[in-house]
């Protein structure tokens, strides 16, 4: 039989063809990963992901020491309040209104039972004082809009702004401590400006003209003078005058009780 001249069939029976073939694909680089070296990227099969561990016992020092310091702290502040009590320093902390403290104050528990009634309508007192005030402010509000009279309005403002907190500070704030502690200078400090409180009180319910100008406070004579030109602003007056009477009454009456409360345990 003749021999095939086929190239095809040579290459079919070519014994180093599928050697030369693994040659060529070993010789062929392999294809690069995607992902960053960090993360199994790299060229070497198998890699793991190096991840930073937190050293534990590091981690329970800084713990241990922050309890430290915060027993350290507590201790320091447990010191300073001993002294201070000590020393007679009383720690106040605002709690009144509820709303939003500004004042400290609690009758229940730093007054004596036998004192509460009195320091109670005392204090009924003070609020009385500011309503007075803060109506005045609204009669003589109406009254300069009606009068276009500015400067009585201004003195109403003024009456108001200092009234409310002199009030407390000058006498309520003294009766409250002279209470507490029993301090012959702070009953002092009360009774002088609760007695100008009740002058005031007073005069404010009469309102005469020689003392305060115009219509800047609502006493039974403005009132009148005003409800002959105007019902409406009329009547605002006469509820003030209502009110400042009323307060005058209760104030008298809180004097003549704490100063026999001050002679009686003398």
């Amino acid at each position: 039989m003749p021999r095939s001249t086929n190239p095809s069939d040579d290459e079919n029976i070519n014994p180093t063809a599928n050697a030369a073939l693994a040659t060529t694909s070993a010789s062929v680089p392999s294809r690069k990963s995607w992902l960053p070296a960090g993360f199994g990227g790299s060229g070497k099969h198998g890699a793991t992901i190096d991840i930073p561990l937190e050293d534990p016992k590091k981690k329970e020092r800084e713990l241990l020491s922050w309890e430290q310091d915060l027993k350290r702290r507590e201790q320091d502040i447990k010191r300073r309040e001993d002294a201070m009590n000590r020393a007679g320093v009383v720690v106040e902390v605002r709690n009144w209104p509820e709303f939003y403290p500004i004042i400290h104050h609690d009758i229940a528990n730093e007054i004596p039972i036998h004192a509460q009634k009195l320091q109670y309508t005392a204090f009924a007192s003070w609020l009385g004082l500011i309503a007075c005030l803060l109506w005045n402010f609204l009669a003589v509000l109406v009254e300069s809009i009606r009068s276009e009279d500015i400067v009585s309005f201004l003195l109403a403002v003024i009456y108001a702004m200092s009234g409310c907190p002199l009030s407390y500070i000058l006498w309520y704030r003294p009766l409250y401590r002279a209470m507490r502690t029993d301090s012959v200078v702070t009953f002092g400090q009360f009774f002088v400006f609760y007695s100008i409180h009740v002058g005031f009180c007073v005069i404010a319910a009469i309102a005469p003209p020689i003392i305060f100008r115009g219509k800047t406070l609502t006493g039974i004579l403005v009132a009148i003078e005003v409800l002959a030109g105007d019902m409406f602003v009329g009547v605002l007056y006469l509820i003030g005058f209502v009110f400042f009477a009323l307060e005058s009454l209760i104030s008298i009456w809180v004097l003549e009780r704490v100063y026999m409360y001050f002679r009686g345990h003398r």
